[in-house]
């Protein structure tokens, strides 16, 4: 970085509360804030950005750079709205015909996001040769008819990792018949081989494409109103960062960027490369393993919002544990953890700050875990606080023993504005690390990302062999890397995985690469 670029702002913008940090060059914490999430975005990062840049240690100034996570993009496709209108288009016609395009998605969430479905002639065998030409009539007749009523098309095309020479024939077309305003979905850009769930990832990229440019817009409007034009920067699902523009082309891969983050602040914040995370919110936790400072992929299909996908994310384990979450009697006198929380509205309706409704909270201080409120709850109201956090406690461990994948105690970082709910001990923990400001953990991790590229292709080895095969891999994931944001002077490669596809009749083996490096200067 350049002697000037030494203030980072880091901002998460959570479902419950808008958290933000400053960071100095050396990532040094100089002033953090929590304020609640407002229906109106902009109004809550407004709110985050004065608390921080009102702190005396903070030179406005010096703010160069800005990194945002947040939970929209999800958000959108769990509740099904500010989705556009997307034309799907598979290019794999015969071969493909038996499973149309968005079989598997929700009725509703099909209706709100499909203007029209088609499987059009062509796709890639898995030796790059053709299986049929693209038929450009077929994909021309269908485009003209949702012309003027799309605002994205998704393309995806058989075996389009090993060859994207039919998905980018096919997007000249669009272009052609649709114009140029309208947003284009390139499977090969976004999913890996899997032809239904890279679909689907590649469908909801265009869907969200209006979700990112909202939020963007805020964080602008916010940073105008405070005489800030610094480089922009947003959180992706495997904790690292992707400049604005990329983000903005890309809006599904900030999905799952918000555990991302605070696993990537939990191994900041406490110096530990591998352990176990607990990220304890208002309605939720999530419980994911930190694998050398970086948080542990799933190697199965992810389900968004009852949408099977095949985009890297965090592996986690979610349970219904959080800050607010509602403590109540159900039948047969059980106790009821949630799913109802009182949200960012605890301070009014805990019992501890003198409202009417029993949270996990209020069962934390009856516990001594945590000391706030006023108001002490009733002996009544204690009894059901008990059973309550014990009943917590129980799917705490539960969460832990599915989340570690592998015998042996393992340390815990817990993090979280409701980090006070977990216990002090834990079967299969060593230990359990509340590391100082662990409350604003994901706006640390955004923060203090690094920004990535990553290929997952398909090469068949022709006369360099492996040894070109990789290196192929490794230049472009170089490049994604680059274009996201990274300094191309500093750009590594962090990870390489080799899968030999042994079942073809030609050599060839599925890679992929990533890399990382930190943030442009530019």
């Amino acid at each position: 970085m350049s002697a000037r670029q030494d203030l980072r702002i880091g901002i998460d913008v959570g479902g419950t509360n808008t958290d933000a940090v400053v960071l100095d060059r050396s990532d040094r914490l100089l002033a953090k804030t929590k304020r609640p999430t407002t229906a109106d975005v902009t109004r809550g990062i407004t709110a985050a950005l004065d608390a921080v840049l009102a702190d005396p240690g903070v030179d406005q100034a010096r703010v160069t750079h800005v990194m945002l996570g947040t939970t929209h993009a999800t958000n959108a496709v769990i509740e099904r709205r500010n989705l556009r209108r997307v034309a799907v288009v598979r290019i794999g016609a015969p071969s493909t015909t038996a499973v149309r395009p968005l079989f598997s998605w929700p009725d509703d969430v099909r209706a709100a996001v499909s203007a029209g479905e088609r499987i059009v002639g062509g796709g890639i065998e898995y030796d790059g040769r053709e299986i049929v030409a693209l038929d450009r009539t077929e994909l021309s007749r269908f485009l003209e008819t949702v012309a003027g009523e799309v605002d994205g098309v998704a393309i995806s095309s058989v075996f389009a990792p090993v060859s994207a020479r039919h998905e980018l024939e096919a997007q000249e077309v669009v272009r052609r018949v649709v114009g140029e305003d309208v947003h284009v979905s390139l499977s090969h850009e976004i999913g890996s081989l899997g032809l239904i769930a890279r679909e689907n990832a590649t469908a909801l990229n265009a869907a969200l494409i209006g979700v990112s440019a909202d939020v963007t817009a805020a964080l602008d409007a916010a940073l105008e109103a405070h005489g800030l034009h610094p480089a922009i920067f947003l959180a992706q699902n495997d904790g690292t960062l992707m400049a604005r523009d990329y983000a903005l082309r890309y809006p599904v891969l900030t999905i799952g960027s918000g555990p991302a983050n605070s696993i990537r602040g939990a191994a900041f914040l406490s110096g530990a490369e591998d352990a176990l995370v607990a990220d304890v919110g208002g309605t939720s936790t999530d419980v994911g393993v930190l694998v050398n400072g970086f948080p542990r992929e799933s190697s199965a299909a992810v389900e968004i919002g009852g949408i099977r996908t095949n985009l890297r994310m965090p592996d986690l384990v979610a349970i219904g544990v959080g800050g607010g979450s509602v403590v109540s009697i159900c039948r047969g006198d059980s106790v009821k953890l949630g799913p109802a929380s009182v949200g960012y509205s605890l301070t009014e309706r805990g019992l501890v700050f003198g409202g009417d409704t029993p949270t996990l909270t209020d069962a934390a201080v009856v516990a001594g875990r945590a000391r706030i409120g006023t108001v002490m709850p009733s002996d009544e109201a204690r009894e059901l606080l008990v059973r309550g956090l014990a009943t917590a406690d129980a799917m705490f461990a539960e969460a832990i023993d599915m989340a570690k994948g592998r015998g042996g105690d393992r340390p815990l970082i817990v993090v979280g504005g409701g980090g006070v709910l977990a216990p002090d001990r834990l079967p299969g923990v060593s230990e359990v690390i509340r590391p100082r400001h662990h409350d604003v953990a994901n706006a640390i991790g955004a923060a203090i990302a690094s920004v990535s590229g990553q290929v997952d292709l398909v090469f068949h080895l022709g006369e360099g062999g492996r040894a070109a095969a990789l290196e192929d891999a490794r230049n472009q994931a170089y490049e994604q890397a680059v274009r996201a944001g990274a300094d191309a002077a500093a750009v590594e490669i962090v990870e390489v995985e080799e899968l030999p596809l042994a079942y073809l009749n030609a050599p060839a083996v599925r890679i992929r690469v990533k890399a990382a490096g930190p943030l442009s200067s530019r």
